[in-house]
């Protein structure tokens, strides 16, 4: 697994401690590629659509961390420059069979690669994309920093994201299925506090956060970064 350019990572993820191993998520998606499309594509299409819609505002060249099947690729304007990464080589193997079948020239690169650690030089995109890929990371604020670092003064980090429940029922059953979906790849208790919080401290700014389906479980947010 080609792994980028380690990070000194972020003191806020250390502290946290990862509840997702990373060779665990990857053998986890590698199993789901063969039906990602058919299970999680009609789901998501509308975050998807709105992601790429966002990404397309700011224009320029866009990083999409989690590409996976590619789903999403199609959905960019071709002027657009478009580098792709996923730490599940089976899932970027069906990235690139879309990629090649509908002739997306504007899709620079496609590797696989490590969130928490990108193998880009600082300011190298106008905009990160990461959808539904946040919480399926062990160390999420170690991974928001890469997209921050990697990321131009002004441009914009562009999440798709499920939100945990703060309290109540919701945040107990979450918490209680954690055991069993960090096997299937993903966290479920991942709340909006997490976000504030790593934003508060991060040379960003959160300019829009709107509720997605299924259910308004889901969000769309929006995260610029301050000129220096």
């Amino acid at each position: 697994m080609a792994l980028g350019t380690q990070s000194t990572g972020s003191p806020r993820a250390a502290t946290l401690g990862p509840d997702l191993d990373r060779d665990g998520v990857a053998k986890a998606y590698g199993r789901w590629a063969p039906v990602y499309d058919l299970v999680f594509g009609p789901v998501f299409a509308q975050g998807r659509t709105l992601a790429a819609a966002a990404a397309e505002r700011i224009g320029g060249r866009v990083l999409e961390v989690g590409v996976g099947t590619g789903l999403s690729l199609p959905a960019y304007r071709r002027s657009a420059s478009i580098v792709g990464i996923d730490i599940s080589a089976p899932m970027l193997e069906k990235a690139r069979s879309r990629v090649a079948r509908l002739a997306l020239r504007n899709v620079e690169r496609l590797a696989v690669m490590d969130a928490e650690h990108l193998d880009f030089g600082d300011a190298s995109f106008d905009v990160v994309v990461a959808q539904y890929v946040v919480t399926a990371v062990p160390n999420p604020e170690a991974a928001l920093d890469e997209f921050a670092r990697v990321l131009r003064p002004g441009g914009e980090i562009v999440i798709t994201t499920r939100i945990g429940a703060e309290g109540g029922l919701r945040r107990l059953v979450e918490h209680t299925l954690m055991p069993i979906t960090s096997r299937l790849g993903w966290r479920t208790e991942f709340s909006w506090e997490r976000y504030a919080a790593w934003a508060a401290t991060a040379p960003v700014e959160v300019v829009e956060r709107r509720a997605l389906p299924p259910l308004g479980h889901f969000s769309l947010i929006r995260l610029r970064k301050r000129d220096a």
